[in-house]
């Protein structure tokens, strides 16, 4: 099976970033994570996102604030998929992170996720992979069968209160 590749343009978006590992441990895909910074530690980046494929890696989820031109500078430099996660910082809620992360020039796509989005960007890497896994692609439709079992007994008990 791939790996994905997290990213992170600095260890304080981590706490957000662990939503998105518990994710995919739950899905057991393995990852990898990284720090890299799209302005401290652009060659680093770089040389991520062009080896990320013969690493193994089948998609990439880069995290980062404010100016947020990581899942950018990552895209730049792959053709593997990249999900942005816009993380909130104290400038403006995270709406500067959402618009730099999705304002890509055509291109150079990054899918992008909600600001500190951490949980769907693990599961459109999962979908990613599942793609072309079956086995992956099965742990996904049991999950979207569970998740709306536990929305179709939260609705009986809704009924059976206020359906009288």
């Amino acid at each position: 099976m791939k790996k994905i590749g997290i990213v992170m343009g600095s260890d304080s978006d981590l706490p957000v970033l662990e939503k998105a590992m518990t994710t995919l441990d739950k899905f057991a895909v393995p990852y990898e994570v990284h720090v890299y910074s799209a302005h401290r530690t652009p060659v680093q980046a770089k040389e991520f996102a062009q080896n990320a494929r013969k690493n193994g890696f089948g998609a990439i989820i880069a995290a980062a604030g404010k100016a947020a031109h990581l899942a950018g500078a990552i895209a730049a430099n792959t053709t593997l998929p990249v999900i942005g996660i816009p993380v909130k910082s104290s400038t403006l809620d995270g709406l500067d992170a959402l618009l730099s992360t999705v304002q890509m020039p055509g291109g150079i796509p990054v899918a992008t996720v909600a600001i500190d989005g951490a949980e769907n960007a693990a599961l459109l890497a999962i979908q990613i992979l599942g793609a072309s896994d079956e086995a992956l692609a099965q742990k996904l439709d049991a999950a979207r069968a569970e998740a709306a079992e536990k929305v179709l007994e939260k609705n009986k008990a809704v009924e059976a209160k206020y359906n009288k």
